[in-house]
């Protein structure tokens, strides 16, 4: 099956996804070992113990590459667990220059637990490239972007900022949650790596963790298997069978996420009690040019301001159908509160350097019916 001449879902649906040769089942089996039998000393069929590979494992990393357009793929027990991993590829007095408005769960990483070990993190807004180029140093050996980010929905060029790594021998590692690799591919685009917590749409189903790293070149998959190795933060086999399930139904997932995206996003944009809406979408997003150009959707998430944490706690109480809760990417629509939850740990004045406020809801719009999800909302802000 050659990769590269076949449609996305078809690769999502059949890459890695081939039926079992001994019994013929059509579902990747989940094979529960700790263990296989050995045929003699140094004789294997190919898998000997399930820290180092796991035949379930294994076809979810074919999979996830092909879709990514990567050469391999390495999956971990989390999204933050991959992110991690990827950093084991540094060792001390090395730099990463990282966007400035990442999930907060990953300066709590970077500054709380890797710094610790001698790795050096700066943070720039990555909107301008020149503000990243201006970052990096001698030492500097990785950027690390998300975009659009979380929750604020910035979008990075991420052609102007791999072009600018190129030149400088840098690796650029691209954080793809939000938009799933059916909507933006930033492999084609000039990323050396790229991160995802399967957790969210690659999974779908709001019922597994799980995290990956998409590699491009051979030097970079021999190292992040021998942290799975070395390190055991691996995804189960029946996480990973979870994954391949989702994955299955990620094209269609993705465009009704995006279709209903756009509808709930035009909903509040005209709503006079949000004060204002942030979504790739909308035509007065900053970026929504660079959107439309970088991805070939705007999918789910959205954020908007309501003005207080006190209003914001109001409408968080009234909603019924949106699920409130962390997390996203679920086919159920799941609400969650930014300076409260994914981005508690930033502190106020963290929060407030780069833009959070309290006022704002951080909304991952699912597939249920769009009329549902928008009569949920705008019976919840009548409490403001």
């Amino acid at each position: 099956m050659k990769k590269n001449t076949l449609g996305f879902s078809t690769r999502a649906i059949h890459a890695g996804q081939q039926a079992d040769p001994e019994t013929g089942a059509v579902a990747v089996p989940i094979y529960a070992t700790s263990t296989y039998l050995q045929q003699g000393i140094g004789e294997n069929k190919g898998y000997e113990y399930a820290r180092v590979s796991n035949p379930t494992r294994t076809r979810l990393e074919e999979n996830l590459a092909a879709l990514e357009g990567g050469m391999a793929a390495r999956v971990f027990a989390s999204g933050m667990a991959a992110i991690n991993a990827l950093c084991t590829m540094f060792k001390s007095g090395d730099h990463v220059v990282c966007g400035h408005d990442l999930y907060g769960g990953v300066p709590r990483l970077f500054n709380q637990v890797l710094s610790g070990y001698g790795l050096e993190f700066s943070y720039v807004n990555t909107t301008d490239p020149a503000n990243v180029e201006r970052a990096i140093r001698r030492n500097t050996r990785l950027v690390y972007v998300e975009t659009p980010t979380n929750p604020l929905m910035t979008v990075t060029d991420l052609k102007a900022v791999s072009s600018i790594c190129r030149r400088k021998k840098v690796q650029l590692a691209v954080d793809n949650t939000f938009m799933s690799p059916y909507f933006q591919q930033p492999i084609a685009l000039g990323a050396d790596l790229v991160v995802h917590s399967t957790t969210k749409f690659l999974n779908g189903h709001s019922d597994g963790l799980g995290g990956v790293v998409v590699c491009t070149r051979p030097e970079q998959a021999e190292t992040l298997a021998f942290v799975q190795k070395a390190a055991g933060a691996i995804l189960s086999p029946f996480e990973c069978w979870l994954v391949l399930r989702g994955v299955k139904t990620l094209a269609v997932r993705m465009q009704q996420h995006d279709r209903s995206g756009r509808i709930v996003a035009d909903f509040l944009a005209h709503h006079k009690k949000v004060k204002k809406v942030f979504y790739p979408g909308l035509q007065d997003h900053p970026q929504h040019a660079l959107a439309k150009r970088q991805m070939s959707g705007f999918g789910a998430m959205i954020t908007f301001e309501t003005g207080s944490l006190a209003n914001a706690k109001k409408m968080l109480k009234k909603v019924r159908i949106c699920s409130l809760g962390e997390s996203l990417g679920g086919v159920e629509t799941l609400i969650s509160h930014p300076a409260t939850m994914t981005h508690a740990a930033l502190g106020v004045k963290g929060r407030k350097a780069i833009g959070i406020t309290d006022g704002m809801v951080r909304i991952s719009v699912g597939i249920e019916d769009v009329e549902d999800i928008v009569a949920d909302l705008d019976e919840a802000l009548k409490a403001i």
